[in-house]
């Protein structure tokens, strides 16, 4: 025990003030003067440029920590801003976020300001940005996978079957149909015809299962009814479209019929191992209190370990990562678990980035005046098939007519789901710039007007 009083035959100790003095102010002044003074001097220009530079606070903002750091702070301040500025207005705040991940790219800051965009987001600082952007996409999905709890769909499953297969099978179809206008002017180089269209039609047929639960839960519909079919038909529908969409960049990906067919084996038996066995498996676990942490640490090794799997099956990690969180889905302790401790920071901090890497990927010249014809018409055909397929198929099961259009409005609801099919398609070649382009407003389009479209159909009486 430390005391400042006199011992009994010893001299009154030194005050602490002193101490320090003596045992760490001095010494470090005696190493910053040996420093400075006792070496040998330096050459005159490399003293002058030393000088220069030190004092430069440019020289560390240019360096890849301080650029990156400078991207992140400015993708986030616009993509938060924009969001809070979206839901003011009713609309969900991904779709800003959404938007100003486009603001920022070579579409609008760059022909508007080239010199600030070129500055901000140089070409050789992209490589990493857009890395830990596809590990915040992962964790996305991870989650996203994990919130379809498909036991929910007992009760509801041949309505589910029936509404949610519809409403991927009629957009697929009007989506092949459109790609017979679009391939001759938009078909990439290289690129068949049938993988071309199999990702268009495709592409016409996502739902935004995550986004689609945050618009219930602000229209405090989540668990009416008509909230509940529409939870049960996006559950099912997202989980179809995405193993459709594996198949699909399995067949784009492999070079004949031999390489697309053991392809699509490697698929089907990874989604059997993890329907079959892993998710079985996880749903008998108890989730003892106070080891949370090792079951957060077993689920992300699971889900990056399934990505490396069907990134080396030749569809793409994305698709581990969602199959991995389907996997963990049966149990719900460590479902609320990854949408506790996972999900805050993969939305909050790493999606802008995929916003934002959406935008970086078009360029200025990508849309012409002429494309707004063509943008009309995409957002039409998308539209009406989502809207068709789903009113046809829920009225045939008996559902009233103005609920039928409800859920139809609900099932075109496109957001976050739509742009990471769109980056994919874009990675694998199958879409080139101008369609590419012309696809994510589509995205963003269908996905605000779901609020709209809501309130137009609930003000109309049947």
């Amino acid at each position: 025990m430390f005391m400042d009083v006199q011992s009994e035959g010893r001299a009154p100790p030194m005050k602490w003030g002193w101490r320090y003095v003596a045992w760490a102010g001095l010494p470090l002044l005696a190493g910053l003067l040996l420093a400075r003074y006792a070496g040998p001097a330096a050459p005159e220009a490399v003293a002058r440029a030393t000088v220069a530079d030190g004092g430069s606070w440019a020289r560390h903002l240019s360096s890849p920590l301080g650029l990156f750091l400078l991207q992140l702070l400015v993708l986030l301040l616009v993509a938060k801003g924009a969001g809070a500025l979206l839901k003011r207005v009713g609309q969900p705040a991904v779709i800003g976020e959404m938007a100003a991940g486009l603001m920022m790219g070579p579409l609008v800051l760059g022909s508007l300001l080239p010199q600030l965009h070129g500055a901000l987001f140089p070409a050789l600082s992209l490589g990493p940005l857009g890395l830990l952007s596809q590990l915040g996409v992962l964790m996305f999905l991870l989650v996203a996978g994990a919130e379809l709890d498909l036991a929910a769909l007992r009760g509801r499953r041949r309505f589910a079957f029936t509404v949610s297969h519809a409403g991927i099978a009629v957009p697929f179809v009007l989506g092949v149909a459109l790609a017979i206008w679009l391939y001759p002017q938009h078909g990439p180089q290289g690129v068949g015809f049938t993988s071309f269209a199999l990702f268009v039609g495709i592409s016409m047929s996502i739902t935004a299962f995550p986004v689609l639960l945050r618009i219930l839960a602000d229209r405090g519909i989540t668990h009416t009814p008509l909230g509940q079919t529409a939870i049960a038909c996006a559950a099912l529908g997202d989980a179809t479209a995405w193993c459709l969409l594996a198949l699909i960049v399995a067949a784009a990906q492999a070079g004949g019929w031999l390489p697309a067919s053991l392809n699509l084996l490697g698929v089907v038996a990874f989604v059997v191992l993890m329907l079959g066995l892993v998710r079985p498996w996880f749903a008998r676990q108890q989730v003892v209190a106070g080891r949370e942490g090792r079951w957060l640490l077993g689920i992300l090794l699971l889900s990056l370990a399934s990505a490396l799997v069907t990134e080396m099956l030749g569809i793409h990690a994305l698709f581990g990562a969602f199959a991995a969180g389907v996997a963990v889905s049966s149990n719900a302790p460590l479902r609320a678990l990854l949408m506790a401790r996972v999900e805050p920071f993969a939305v909050t901090l790493l999606l802008p980035l995929f916003f934002a890497m959406t935008g970086l990927r078009m360029r200025a010249d990508a849309l012409h005046a002429g494309d707004i014809v063509l943008c009309l018409v995409v957002i039409a055909v998308a539209t009406a098939g989502k809207l068709l397929g789903t009113f046809s198929a829920a009225r045939s099961t008996g559902l009233p007519a103005r609920e039928a259009w409800r859920l139809g409005a609900l099932m075109n609801t496109r957001g976050l789901m739509e742009l990471i099919v769109l980056n994919l398609g874009y990675e694998l070649g199958l879409l080139g710039d101008r369609l590419f382009a012309v696809l994510v407003i589509m995205a963003l389009v269908t996905t605000a007007m779901t609020g709209p479209l809501l309130n137009l159909i609930e003000r109309r009486r049947t």
